[in-house]
């Protein structure tokens, strides 16, 4: 049997570098004429990403990981977000991943590279592997219809330009405020208000990385999402046209391992299921707003008050807003931010609590319903475990990713059917399935010369 490597190199976020993980071991799994690489861009200020890359060679031991090493980060002085940030890292690290790719070739002549899957936000490295002769292909962890606004972005940046002007809250907002947005990935128009915030930034450096992005997909030779034909009809029929790469929905990928294994707060974890095992089933609202999400102070009053008042019991995760670069920490006393006396009010029928294993909570028989920001991980795994979602959007994609959930009543009024339909899509003869064995054939096929460039 011919082997063949497959290289990984991902954002430095939860939110993609776990399924991008995910996604190599799925390959590896279903098919072992492949061996997986995961490139590993180091971003010292991220301590929960840090933590799951030192977890990586114990719980994913199938596959091989290459630790880019540090560069010079860029000086605040010349990145105003996040996002200006990682392009500006990444490009330092462009001749890193040349020289390890090009190690990795020359020592391994047995197993030919077959293919360098980029993300969301490095598609950058496409330059490394045109360099290289090694095909490229996007793997996408966010839903198709996402997939489709970043296509449609290059076309929708000529009307951003032409039909919206800066406000004084440095967004940018419609001329006109019947203005509607026309994404062939979504059902119905949008309002331009549930743009990604760096969108609406249009003058700064985190609407470039969105846009540079967003050029360079069409270069690559197929584009693999994380969601599954029966969650996304529309979205993925829209993208099924002729000038686009072959679309390959693949998922849900998410990992369903407990991240308390790894993660620096995974000691709460025994108290919190201690805590639900003694709640009756599906009794439990869950508060959790993701890797990244926090809320001010005046948010946090108003939920408590709200959930005071409903009677519910609640599960309500709380983290403190991060400093620049880093993601949301723990509160050395979270009481200071409830109204008073509201955790001794409240100790009867609800938890509050730091960071939480998310996965293993949506799990538990005592979870009835999910507040949650929305992220596409989130709602993946809401779905797995067909837990109702009550969106509450904060960052990045999310207000869109509220809004498909709105838009598809499939998955609106029938979450629990949706639960079925997540699992049996992975089965033999499932869409996601047949999917994957697509992709699989493509990159053989590409390397043994059937499938010409």
């Amino acid at each position: 049997m011919d082997q063949y490597q497959l290289l990984f190199i991902s954002t430095p976020s939860i939110g993609n570098l776990v399924p991008t993980v995910q996604f190599a071991r799925r390959l590896t799994l279903r098919d072992p004429c492949f061996s997986a690489t995961v490139l590993i861009i180091p971003l010292p200020q991220r301590t929960i990403v840090n933590a799951y890359v030192q977890s990586l060679p114990t719980s994913a031991s199938d596959i091989n990981f290459i630790y880019l090493p540090p560069v010079e980060p860029p000086t605040p002085g010349q990145y105003s977000s996040f996002l200006g940030y990682l392009s500006l890292l990444l490009d330092k690290h462009k001749p890193h991943v040349k020289h390890a790719i090009s190690n990795l070739v020359s020592t391994t002549a047995q197993s030919p590279v077959a293919g360098l899957f980029v993300d969301m936000f490095t598609a950058s490295m496409i330059d490394v592997a045109n360099q290289l002769g090694i095909p490229c292909y996007l793997f996408f962890a966010s839903p198709a219809s996402f997939l489709g606004f970043m296509l449609h972005l290059p076309a929708l940046d000529t009307q951003l330009a032409a039909d919206f002007v800066d406000s004084d809250a440095g967004l940018i907002v419609p001329k006109d405020s019947v203005i509607e947005l026309i994404i062939p990935t979504f059902k119905q128009p949008l309002p331009p208000s549930i743009l990604p915030t760096s969108v609406l930034k249009r003058n700064k450096d985190g609407y470039s990385s969105y846009l540079n992005n967003a050029l360079r997909y069409k270069e690559t030779v197929g584009i693999v999402v994380n969601t599954f034909l029966e969650l996304e009809p529309h979205a993925i029929d829209s993208l099924s046209v002729s000038g686009l790469p072959p679309l390959y929905p693949v998922g849900p990928i998410f990992d369903l391992s407990v991240a308390a294994q790894w993660h620096p707060y995974g000691t709460q974890q025994d108290s919190i299921i201690k805590w639900l095992d003694d709640q009756p089933p599906s009794s439990v609202v869950f508060l959790c707003f993701g890797s990244m999400g926090s809320l001010d102070g005046p948010q946090l009053r108003e939920i408590a008050i709200g959930l005071e008042r409903s009677g519910y019991r609640f599960l309500w995760s709380i983290r403190e807003p991060p400093g620049e670069l880093e993601l949301p920490g723990q509160y050395a006393n979270v009481e200071s931010v409830l109204p008073v006396g509201f955790l001794e009010r409240t100790a009867g029928s609800g938890l509050v609590c730091g960071w939480v294993p998310q996965v293993g909570i949506l799990g538990h028989q005592a979870i009835g319903g999910f507040v949650s920001h929305c992220g596409w991980n989130s709602i993946l795994e809401s779905l797995w475990y067909g837990v109702p979602i009550a969106t509450w959007p904060i960052y990045a994609e999310q207000q869109m990713n509220a809004r498909l959930m709105e838009d598809e009543d499939e998955v609106k009024a029938k979450v629990r059917e949706m639960k079925s339909k997540s699992r049996m899509t992975l089965m033999e003869n499932g869409s996601s399935y047949k999917s994957l064995g697509n992709l699989i054939k493509e990159i053989i096929g590409r390397k043994q010369g059937v499938i010409k460039p």
